[in-house]
């Protein structure tokens, strides 16, 4: 199905985590809100059917009703579910997590995980874009033996979004030092290697904020305190520094 025409306008985050997404079956929309995204995704013809998932009842009622205004019954079920805790076996090939928190982000993929890994489940595929914690979210993904294969980035409204695709099995056997495994789990290895334009304006942004906190520091009467948060602080101008750095290397 493709009616591009009458498309509700999205925000660029939801519009580049929908390209991120490409094509396939069927997709299950994780924490689906008003289920915009399953409703462009069908209406693009990205994917034959959508079950977008919500674990709450309000939100839900609202997406089943806008579903309804498209006249998509027949393409995107609504379905109430914790996480893709009611998502059955063979039902889709990409799962779509986002704007949620990583915490929460990883409780969904760690109680999922034995579905997500289950060859009888079959997804190809995550899409994911957590809005806080990411380098928390990467590190779930790549020690559950999932690889980021891409990733993208946008600046929209004042904040940065990160949002990536994941697919099972390691990304070959290479050794990284761990303090570029560190940079790689907060700032993305494939934003990176790609120069991502978006992620070198948010690093320089964050060297001139840390700038100021040390600054800052200098000038606290808890002498302790700031010598600790200078430590924290300096770590990770470090870790900026070491970001930076790989926009000077040539591909």
């Amino acid at each position: 199905m493709k009616d591009e025409k009458n498309s509700r306008p999205l925000s660029d985050r939801l519009e580049h985590l929908i390209a991120l997404a490409g094509t396939g079956e069927m997709i299950a929309d994780v924490g689906c809100d008003h289920a915009y995204v399953s409703i462009r995704m069908i209406t693009e013809g990205r994917f034959k059917k959508a079950v977008a998932m919500d674990v709450r009842k309000g939100p839900l009622q609202i997406a089943d009703a806008h579903i309804k205004e498209e006249g998509l019954e027949e393409y995107i079920e609504c379905r109430l579910s914790d996480g893709i805790e009611h998502l059955k076996a063979g039902e889709a090939d990409c799962i779509l997590i986002a704007g949620m928190g990583g915490p929460l982000m990883c409780r969904i993929l760690s109680q999922g995980w034995d579905k997500i890994t289950n060859p009888s489940y079959a997804f190809p595929r995550l899409i994911l874009q957590p809005q806080s914690e990411i380098a928390e979210v990467r590190k779930f993904i790549r020690t559950a033996g999932f690889s980021i294969e891409e990733e993208d980035m946008v600046f929209e409204d004042g904040k940065y979004y990160v949002m990536f695709r994941a697919v099972e099995g390691k990304d070959g056997d290479k050794e990284v030092r761990p303090e570029m495994q560190d940079i790689y789990d907060h700032y993305g290895e494939y934003l990176l290697r790609h120069k991502n334009p978006v992620l070198k304006e948010y690093l320089l942004w964050q060297q001139s904020v840390e700038e100021k906190v040390l600054e800052g520091l200098k000038n606290s009467k808890d002498e302790e305190r700031a010598r600790e948060r200078s430590v924290e602080v300096k770590k990770k101008q470090d870790r900026i520094a070491g970001a930076l750095a790989c926009f000077a290397v040539e591909r």
